[in-house]
């Protein structure tokens, strides 16, 4: 009797078992016979994981990847996958990623998964929308217009870049990306808390902010131990940082008289922040995490994008010495740069724009279909997942010339406003801070490229997983320039 009831349980459980795998395949299947002959070519590969293990296949920045390449000749440039749990249409075409982006709250929705917003929160500019999306980002605007030319901020920028550059005289070798990580987070810090890298808060601060990043690529498993859970936390003890820094803030600013209230509102990015009535607290608590985040790990990788390039480079570098050599010629002894010499550094402009093209600093953008959306021959059914990647079309050779080379002068004669170069994104989310970006990486080389030579110690590479990172962190042998060179500069 005992052996019958469990052979009739065992089959019950194999039953059960084999209908919720039915289903799950169905489910996975289902939306490639729902209007077959519309949505674009491709195939959905695994049951839940799909392709998504292979479309995050590591490669090189400056590369397809055999993923994209693949789909690519098979499928042509739009085609469908089922990637991050979802049925997917990818678009490695300009002029679609382009009407995808200038559509956003239209047509499209940004739709990040789950690890982002968990981590962000619900608040941060990056998965926020509607509403909420278009008041932060009108505040980031106003700051980063008001912030981006003052003397105070160009001449932090310059001071850390110097700091960090000293640091090198005595040092036969570098990791580059944890010096350029230093000097992005210090230049951020300070310019949007006031904090020198001196203060406790600002250690307090980097260490949690580092195993916040680390959650950033993690399963959302909110386990203690797990990278996820512990970014989680950190997230909370910077937020908890943060709101008392902002106390302590806004406690001076009601102490002080008026006319040093103002003086002070004038020059301080938190000071202007906290008078921006359109922000609820903790949108500003949001603004000044998602500041950080953009301020750091971005900036930080286009400068390693840019001097690795450079140190391939010969003809470029030397260009780009000379641009700089005759800007500081014109200035005086110890004279700090300022936005005037900003704009002069034209060269340097269009070395940072290839960096960007050619080493990809974001790959592609999270979006989703809020209706069915008819493009051309392709519909994009509601809900489905949409993927413009901005690789594809950045490295695309018929758009492109010598594509597949960093060559800086492409830009003397190239609109870098036009649909094949969306580096900072598009549309309502284009990245507000890009032009920071910019001016911190520009003083930097001003300095760099006047001061030391430099050669990268091994073939590390700029590595898409799919955030870009150089895997042992960018190690150059770097050499001291001439007195005669360094006096040129000081």
């Amino acid at each position: 009797m005992a052996e019958l009831v469990s052979f009739w349980l065992l089959l019950l459980v194999s039953m059960l078992l084999a209908f919720v795998l039915g289903l799950i395949i169905l489910n996975h299947n289902l939306p490639l016979f729902l209007r077959l002959s519309h949505v674009p070519k491709g195939t959905f590969g695994l049951p839940l994981l799909g392709e998504t293990l292979s479309f995050l296949k590591p490669h090189s920045s400056n590369s397809l990847g055999t993923f994209l390449q693949d789909h690519c000749s098979r499928y042509g440039k739009v085609f469908k996958s089922h990637l991050f749990f979802t049925p997917t249409v990818v678009s490695c075409d300009a002029e679609l990623n382009y009407f995808i982006l200038q559509n956003e709250g239209k047509l499209f929705q940004c739709s990040y998964p789950k690890t982002i917003p968990g981590i962000l929160g619900n608040l941060s500019m990056l998965v926020a929308v509607g509403d909420t999306h278009r008041r932060l980002r009108n505040a980031a605007l106003s700051l980063v217009t008001i912030t981006k030319s003052k003397p105070e901020f160009l001449n932090d920028i310059e001071n850390f870049a110097i700091q960090i550059l000293d640091s090198w005289k005595d040092k036969p070798q570098v990791i580059f990306c944890e010096e350029a990580r230093k000097f992005t987070f210090n230049v951020i810090v300070k310019q949007v808390l006031g904090l020198t890298p001196e203060e406790p808060e600002t250690t307090k601060i980097l260490e949690d902010f580092l195993t916040f990043m680390k959650g950033l690529i993690s399963l959302p498993l909110y386990i203690p131990g797990t990278p996820y859970a512990r970014a989680v936390k950190a997230r909370r003890r910077i937020s908890s940082t943060v709101k008392a820094i902002i106390e302590k803030r806004r406690r001076r600013s009601s102490n002080n008289n008026t006319a040093d209230y103002s003086e002070k509102k004038n020059s301080d990015f938190l000071e202007i922040l906290l008078c921006v009535d359109t922000l609820s607290e903790d949108e500003k608590v949001s603004f000044v995490l998602d500041s950080l985040l953009g301020g750091y790990e971005t900036t930080s990788l286009l400068m390693a994008l840019v001097v690795h390039f450079l140190g391939q480079s010969p003809t470029a570098l030397e260009q780009l010495k000379l641009e700089h050599q005759t800007i500081r010629s014109m200035k005086q002894n110890n004279e700090h740069l300022n936005w005037e010499d900003y704009k002069k550094m034209d060269f340097t402009q269009n070395v940072i724009n290839e960096a960007l093209r050619y080493g990809n600093v974001v790959k592609f953008v999270h979006r989703k279909a809020l209706k069915d959306v008819k493009y051309r021959d392709y519909l994009i059914p509601s809900g489905w997942k949409v993927l413009p990647v901005f690789t594809a079309v950045h490295l695309d050779p018929s758009l492109h010339a010598n594509a597949f080379q960093f060559h800086p002068w492409r830009w003397e004669n190239q609109d870098q406003t036009c649909k094949k170069f969306t580096p900072f994104g598009g549309g309502s989310r284009c990245c507000p801070g890009s032009e920071l970006a910019k001016v911190e990486v520009a003083f930097f080389l001003h300095h760099l490229v006047q001061n030391f030579r430099w050669r990268n110690q091994d073939e590390d590479q700029p590595i898409a997983y799919p955030y870009v990172e150089f895997k042992r962190g960018l190690v150059l042998n770097v050499e001291c320039c001439s007195d005669e060179a360094e006096n040129k500069q000081h």
